[in-house]
């Protein structure tokens, strides 16, 4: 009887087995000159051009089979009570019709202050050095600006869609564009938060072994009504991949 009901068990282990086998795992550190969030400061109480941040986080892939999870954390402080983003998502990964696609999810957790905690869709799809990736809000809570703990108002159906262009144009040297636009909820526009668009521009150097220096302008129009927090700012970073 005993091997009866083993048997499915070790059928189950031994056909994941190649995907167990070719799993990989890396880490990330990065420490930045300051941290832009879809072109917005994420340190709002001391803005300025220089605001250092540490970030870092891990990736692990389950093999061919396309599926990953992840988790990416960063110093902020732009919330009352919180110092730290941690980053939760995991999703899939495969080619079709000469597209690279990227499916998933993505929590953003703000331990000190739950008000900002923010659930995500996301897809993505990658042709050449062009990726158009779109992100919509899931959850009743989107950044503090409105969700059950906050107030009456939803940031659910939040959309945020990004194109970004990457192409080496030296060796080791990658130039990278971005430009991004943020539709907010009719709850949350009805406040008066208007819808805005972000933009980088910039490149990066690998040096190899992981390590790489990223330098690039960055920054987000309505400077009136967000303030100095969308100002353009140069920003430049060192990460290592291990």
């Amino acid at each position: 009887m005993y091997r009866a009901a083993l048997k499915p068990l070790m059928f189950a282990l031994c056909a994941a087995a190649p995907a167990l086998a070719s799993a990989q795992l890396s880490a990330n550190v990065a420490l930045t000159t300051n941290y832009k969030f879809r072109g917005q400061d994420q340190d709002v109480h001391r803005i300025k051009a220089v605001n250092p941040a540490i970030q870092g986080g891990f990736d692990y892939s389950f093999g061919d089979s396309g599926f990953y999870i992840g988790n990416w954390n960063s110093s902020v402080d732009w919330l009352s009570g919180n110092s730290v983003e941690v980053d939760m998502y995991g999703g899939y990964k495969f080619k079709a019709a000469e597209v690279d696609w990227d499916v998933g999810a993505l929590t953003y957790v703000y331990p000190g202050n739950t008000n900002g905690n923010t659930t995500e869709l996301y897809g993505a799809g990658t042709v050449g050095p062009v990726t158009v990736k779109y992100s919509h809000t899931v959850s009743k809570d989107y950044f503090g600006w409105a969700g059950a703990k906050t107030s009456d108002h939803k940031g659910r159906h939040t959309g945020y869609l990004n194109v970004a262009f990457a192409h080496e144009v030296a060796p080791q040297t990658t130039f990278k564009a971005s430009i991004g636009y943020t539709r907010f909820a009719s709850d949350i526009g009805d406040l008066g938060v208007p819808d805005y668009l972000d933009y980088s521009v910039g490149g990066a150097y690998d040096f190899g072994s992981g390590l790489a220096l990223n330098a690039a302008i960055v920054g987000a129009n309505k400077k009136g009504y967000f303030g100095d927090a969308n100002k353009a700012r140069l920003i430049v970073a060192l990460a290592k991949t291990f």
